[in-house]
């Protein structure tokens, strides 16, 4: 009995690290892949070239009504299939999010698609210094 729960906590063990081995994993190759794509940048060169293209915040609306970027236009990830055609190609895009995850998931998207002059602010709004607008 004693060596049949060891041997099920044991299996237990293995499985969660392989499900974290994976989740790691992951992470990894969306930041490879995101720096192909893209070009993650601080937010000082993000302020000096987020007015020559397009600013899009990738957060939910609460999120965004609660502060955002000034001159950014709202385009929730869970919306972004719908709303992608909105955006110009012929354009820089400029991205940003809560921190960098849903920016680079959708630079692999919109690269995918033909887009070429991709920026993603670094540490997302969450480190932002630049100016804020807070909607009603």
């Amino acid at each position: 009995m004693i060596l049949q729960k060891i041997s099920v906590w044991g299996i237990i063990d293995v499985v969660l690290l392989v499900i974290l081995l994976a989740i790691v994993g992951n992470q990894l190759y969306l930041w490879q892949k995101g720096r192909r794509v893209a070009k993650i940048v601080e937010n000082d060169e993000f302020q000096k070239g987020m007015h020559r293209g397009q600013l899009i915040d990738l957060r939910e609306k609460d999120s965004f009504n609660a502060g955002h970027i000034m001159g950014a236009r709202n385009v929730p990830f869970g919306q972004f299939r719908v709303m992608k055609n909105s955006i110009r190609k012929d354009m820089p895009v400029y991205l940003y999010d809560q921190g960098k995850s849903l920016s680079t998931r959708i630079a692999i998207k919109l690269h995918k698609d033909g887009y070429k002059d991709i920026y993603i602010l670094k540490s997302g709004f969450e480190r932002w210094n630049g100016r804020v607008k807070k909607s009603k």
